[in-house]
């Protein structure tokens, strides 16, 4: 087998542990030259002045959201392949970091496998979604409201938000940037399809989740 050129890997994750799991498990294959970053900001300031062909994207970050990084960094370098890589199990979620651009999306949990085959799969051209988000997808979407499952994180965030606390209360409260912050309330009123913080209260209060 000939010897192909390195492609340039850029993974993009403020947890400390996934970055480096996720460099190991790639580090294993040669065809990597691999890149940590922990903020979305450091990879669109890298590809300004770096060729990048995989970037690997976790949806929240501690300066924005996945969602808005991957659309800037397509409109920057349309070529380059963009995937989620996430806890967030949304199919709303989902779908808006593909229409953005996205060419896959993995959840946290798969494994080791699942992650490189998904990898190899963008890569060839193809559309990247771990098997749980491929069952995600599948799921006929029906008009009737699928209760959105939480993090620890967003329900500790809703219910600072149900007991009225700002942004910076709560960032102060869970030490954690008022960025995070905002981040995580766009992200709850996408999952609850919510105009705004009262409607997202309400309907949480409705079902029972605070």
């Amino acid at each position: 087998m000939y010897n192909k050129p390195r492609l340039n890997l850029a993974i993009v994750d403020d947890h400390p542990m996934i970055l480096e799991g996720l460099k190991s498990l790639l580090q294993q294959d040669n065809q990597f030259q691999i890149f940590s970053f922990t903020k979305g900001s450091a990879i669109l300031d890298f590809i300004q002045e770096n060729q990048v062909d995989v970037v690997l994207l976790d949806i929240v970050l501690n300066d924005g959201s996945g969602l808005d990084f991957c659309k800037s960094i397509k409109q920057k370098l349309p070529n380059t392949i963009v995937i989620g890589i996430s806890n967030q199990a949304e199919r709303s979620i989902i779908f808006r970091f593909l229409e953005n651009g996205g060419n896959g999306y993995i959840l946290k949990n798969a494994n080791p496998k699942e992650i490189t085959d998904c990898i190899d799969k963008a890569i060839n051209g193809d559309l990247a979604l771990s098997k749980e988000v491929q069952e995600i997808m599948l799921r006929a979407s029906s008009d009737n409201f699928e209760l959105p499952r939480l993090t620890k994180r967003e329900q500790q965030i809703l219910s600072a938000i149900a007991d009225g606390h700002t942004s910076i209360e709560i960032g102060e409260k869970l030490f954690i940037s008022v960025i995070t912050v905002e981040t995580h309330r766009r992200n709850l009123l996408q999952k609850f399809k919510a105009k705004n913080m009262i409607e997202l209260v309400k309907i949480a209060a409705e079902n029972k989740l605070i």
